[in-house]
């Protein structure tokens, strides 16, 4: 599975440009025949402006349903749509999209973990649901940003078998070696391949760190992006998953009769 990142740079609230300047990059990333493409967090919005933050946003995903549909089944060519700050039945929730070679739109996840320190939650309504989906015969879970710091999410979409995690964000540049870090610490873990797609460039005072990284079960970082806007693109050999999981079986060995997380 080759995966292709968009380490957008985008503007804070003006989602016309950040629709079209999206099209050009999923134009430019699909020379390079990837499988899978990925954006950052609410990249329709530029991050998280809280004034007018309701007018700007898409309704029911509909703008990137039209979009980024099309672009998929244009260049056949699968789409986790990043994430969006998106209305659904009058209330706001930061959401991604996932759509197939065919254009198909297969599945949605909607942000859990909220980031109170910015106020997420007095603006955001969190999700309550655990999302997996196939990519080419292949099981795959989401998080979005701040959930990568919640591991019992992590290790309940690795019990349900997914091979690759995929995860846009919005991660700041001060706190971006805990990114990296946590990045490869749910890669080893949880044995399986960590897909994650940041942005770049700045909001009001906020500078997005970029550092998108494809890291490999064993925890080695196959690819990564530094500061700028760019496209980060690796090959994922998911052949190796099986052997990790064998040698060092954490599954087998796990006792979670005693764990106790509530």
């Amino acid at each position: 599975m080759k995966v292709s990142l968009i380490q957008m740079d985008m503007l804070l609230g003006d989602p016309q440009y950040n629709f079209k300047h999206a099209e050009e990059l999923v134009c430019s990333a699909a020379k390079d025949r990837p499988d899978v493409i990925c954006f950052p967090e609410t990249w329709n919005v530029g991050s998280f402006p809280k004034e007018n933050l309701s007018a700007l946003c898409d309704i029911d995903g509909q703008n990137v349903r039209n979009q980024f549909g099309a672009l998929a089944r244009e260049f056949n060519i699968n789409i986790i749509a990043g994430s969006i700050a998106n209305v659904k039945n009058d209330k706001i929730y930061n959401t991604t999209l996932i759509f197939d070679r065919t254009g198909e739109y297969i599945a949605e996840y909607d942000k859990t973990h909220l980031f109170s320190p910015l106020e997420e939650d007095v603006y955001f309504e969190a999700g309550n649901q655990v999302v997996t989906f196939d990519l080419d015969g292949v099981l795959c879970g989401i998080i979005i940003c701040y959930d990568l710091r919640f591991p019992e999410l992590i290790r309940t979409l690795a019990l349900k078998g997914i091979q690759v995690l995929f995860i846009p964000s919005q991660w700041p540049f001060i706190r971006i070696n805990h990114w990296n870090v946590l990045c490869e610490a749910r890669a080893i873990e949880n044995q399986m391949f960590v897909v994650a797609c940041n942005s770049v460039g700045k909001a009001g005072n906020i500078q997005f760190g970029g550092s998108s990284s494809i890291v490999d079960p064993w925890g080695e970082v196959i690819a990564r992006g530094g500061g700028n806007e760019e496209i980060v693109t690796a090959e994922l050999d998911l052949n190796i998953i099986e052997n990790i999981r064998i040698s060092i079986n954490v599954f087998k060995d796990r006792k979670p009769h005693i764990y106790k997380i509530n």
